[in-house]
């Protein structure tokens, strides 16, 4: 058998059922499919066995762990040449395995992965989330499949290794968050090739929420403190400009917070029959308060404007300003927090909303 498919679910039947469904559709049908309940309370077992005449479909029921384990768990039971992960809440195109087979024929590696879209049917919120994580004006366009000037790191929403090379790395690590990312540095660090593989694309879902959202993304700023001492040297620039961009969006509230107060002086001032600078106050008060919204106004304009058109949609686009926020503010803050107990109050490795998984 050439492709394992191995899918941890936590509390997820209906994203498994879009997902096996589209697995149906596969224009190759050299796989199997393993699937890994996670402790859920809400297991997809009734779901998954609906698929058994149709797939090559294995279940699997274990105590919450967290997917990284999970994927071990099911790796360990694949039988495939190539382990292919994918989350619960992506959807697969026809053409997917068919792409990645292509894909390997013509430029070989040991791990693979590919990037990600927003389906039609998706919600504005999830739409407008997809595009805050793959636009170039957010990510740089890096997630969203262009290519990049260092080696490419795979991420567990759509990562394909051959199975030797994933038993041969011990599979995921503990890490609760950034387990993908350390599994792609180990790869590297291990002398295995790794590629993109832009056709092998997938419809990621992501989350429904920004507070979800927010979550997600400041957990991944503190998993990438944590990659930092996992894997010396691997901290780049690249990765700081979450953090100034949240810290030029505080210093632009603190500006706006400023101007306000003088316009507020000036009117106190005015109120009570004391103008001895002549509005001076109020006038420095609105400076303050343009300069300061200015960049944010600007920001958001350039994000309306790409991601409306982008998917067609204004509503979309207006829903990713606050995406875009949310992500570059979230991580941001995330960044700094663990920055400041890693390495600052040296403490140990740590998360923020535990268990939040999935």
């Amino acid at each position: 058998m050439k492709y394992s498919i191995v899918v941890p679910v936590f509390n997820r039947p209906d994203e498994v059922d879009e997902l096996l469904e589209s697995l149906t559709r596969q224009t190759l049908d050299d796989f199997e499919v393993i699937i890994v309940e996670d402790g859920s309370s809400e297991p997809c077992q009734e779901v998954v066995e609906s698929y058994v005449d149709r797939l090559r479909l294995s279940y699997y029921a274990k105590p919450n762990s967290g997917p990284g384990p999970s994927r071990n768990y099911g790796v360990e039971r694949a039988q495939g040449d190539y382990v292919i992960i994918l989350d619960s809440d992506v959807v697969l195109p026809a053409t997917y395995l068919s792409a990645v087979e292509k894909g390997l024929q013509k430029q070989p590696c040991d791990a693979f992965g590919g990037p990600d879209r927003a389906h039609k049917s998706f919600t504005a919120i999830q739409k407008a989330i997809s595009y805050s994580m793959t636009s170039f004006f957010t990510t740089g366009g890096i997630r969203g499949g262009k290519a990049r000037l260092d080696k490419f790191h795979p991420r567990s929403y759509n990562l394909g290794v051959k199975r030797e090379v994933y038993q041969a790395l011990g599979g995921f690590s503990p890490m609760r968050f950034g387990e993908d990312i350390d599994f792609s540095y180990r790869l590297l660090e291990q002398g295995y090739t790794t590629c993109l593989l832009s056709e092998a694309w997938v419809w990621h879902k992501r989350r429904a929420t920004f507070g979800k959202f927010f979550k997600q993304v400041f957990n991944s700023g503190i998993a990438r403190i944590h990659l930092s001492k996992r894997h010396p040297g691997t901290l780049k620039i690249v990765h700081l400009l979450p953090l100034v961009f949240t810290l030029g969006v505080v210093a632009c509230l603190l500006v706006i917070l400023c101007g306000l107060g003088l316009i507020a002086t000036g009117a106190w001032l005015d109120y009570h029959g004391l103008r001895p600078t002549d509005n001076m106050h109020q006038g420095l008060g609105f400076v303050f308060c343009v300069l300061g919204l200015l960049p944010l106004l600007l920001y958001s304009l350039v994000i309306f404007i790409d991601s409306g058109i982008r998917n067609g949609n204004p509503w979309v686009g207006l829903l990713s300003v606050p995406a875009a926020f949310v992500q570059l503010v979230g991580y941001g803050l995330g960044f700094l927090t663990a920055w400041i107990r890693r390495y600052i109050l040296k403490k140990d490795e740590f998360a923020a909303f535990e268990k939040n998984f999935y």
